[in-house]
């Protein structure tokens, strides 16, 4: 059995101890709404109705929402190219978010960025960008911003293919040197677009790298939302505190193509249902309801709502509420 396959067999159960109890249906619901935003996103981006495809986070939900239920609400944010999932859960409107992959003027950026830029700087959101591992450098400048103004942690992601990119650790190396207030969460889906990461990660060890350069590195379990959660947390608070910068690698998984259309010869179905039986918002959804917060009724609802917004997203962005071309944006 492989790394990416054994990565994939662990106990299912989740524990919550820890958590903030009256917070957790929202994550839930965040989770949820994400993950029928993807679904829809995925299928209009395969019909053309989206100009240019996406790159779906769908089995990716837990690390999002762990990462941004553990910091303040305008801590900057510096997302990757796969970036739906990070922008919902910072708070971003979901037609805003829609608008933008349909390059619409409503868009959270003016239509101008589309599915790999979306961003909203109101919400401490700088947005997600095609250059791998960017994402890194941009939140260790906000990093430093911070430590200067003397309030706030940024956070960087990158995905497993941006551990062999050298703008990754050029910029890590200065958040450690600099002992700024960064954390940088690695999302390994296991597959750098085609390419399994422990087949070309030097040393085998992502956290070992990162403990190279003077991080604090942790790996957690990246489908289960309180692991990711409390890695997060403790990142931030160390950081807060003047303890300096940090990396989390979250191991997950996406269950579609790197993008719209790709055609998968890399991996089997096998290995996709094994992910699957660790699906973060089943998982979490069983806790919650052994837990006594949600009935099986009530998590029924809340994907229907789910359903129904991203249902709403795409109609009005697809032209079936509103004018195509009264919503694209004017060129400056």
């Amino acid at each position: 059995m492989t790394d990416v396959q054994a990565a994939a067999v662990d106990d299912i159960e989740l524990d919550l101890a820890g958590l903030p109890q009256g917070e957790l249906v929202e994550w839930l619901e965040t989770m949820m709404l994400i993950r029928r935003f993807e679904q829809r996103a995925e299928r209009l981006g395969s019909r053309g109705a989206i100009p240019g495809g996406i790159h779906s986070a769908e089995g990716q939900e837990a690390v999002a929402v762990g990462t941004m239920r553990a910091l303040h609400p305008l801590d900057p944010v510096a997302g990757t190219h796969r970036s739906h999932h990070t922008a919902l859960a910072k708070g971003l409107d979901v037609q805003q978010v829609m608008a933008e992959l349909y390059g619409r003027a409503t868009g959270s950026v003016g239509g101008r960025g589309g599915t790999m830029h979306i961003g909203d700087l109101s919400r401490g959101y700088l947005g997600g960008n095609g250059i791998v591992g960017a994402g890194v450098g941009i939140a260790m400048g906000a990093a430093l911003a911070c430590q200067l103004q003397g309030e706030g942690v940024a956070v960087g992601f990158v995905g497993d293919g941006g551990l062999n990119i050298g703008r990754t650790w050029e910029a890590a190396n200065l958040a450690v040197i600099w002992k700024l207030p960064l954390v940088i969460v690695c999302e390994n889906n296991m597959y750098a677009v085609e390419t399994r990461f422990d087949l070309v990660l030097g040393g085998g060890s992502a956290v070992r790298r990162a403990e190279g350069f003077g991080l604090v590195a942790a790996s957690v379990d990246g489908q289960d939302v309180g692991a990711v959660y409390r890695a997060v947390h403790e990142a931030a608070e160390r950081a807060r505190a003047g303890g300096g910068a940090s990396f989390i690698e979250a191991r997950t998984y996406r269950y579609e193509g790197h993008n719209t259309g790709q055609i998968i010869t890399y991996r089997g179905d096998d290995e996709v249902a094994n992910w699957r039986l660790r699906d973060p918002i089943n998982r979490f959804a069983a806790a919650l309801a052994a837990s006594g917060l949600l009935s099986s009724d009530e998590i029924a609802e809340i994907d229907r709502r789910a359903i129904e917004r991203g249902r709403r997203g795409g109609l009005v962005c697809g032209g079936l509420a509103v004018p195509r071309a009264g919503h694209r944006p004017r060129p400056t």
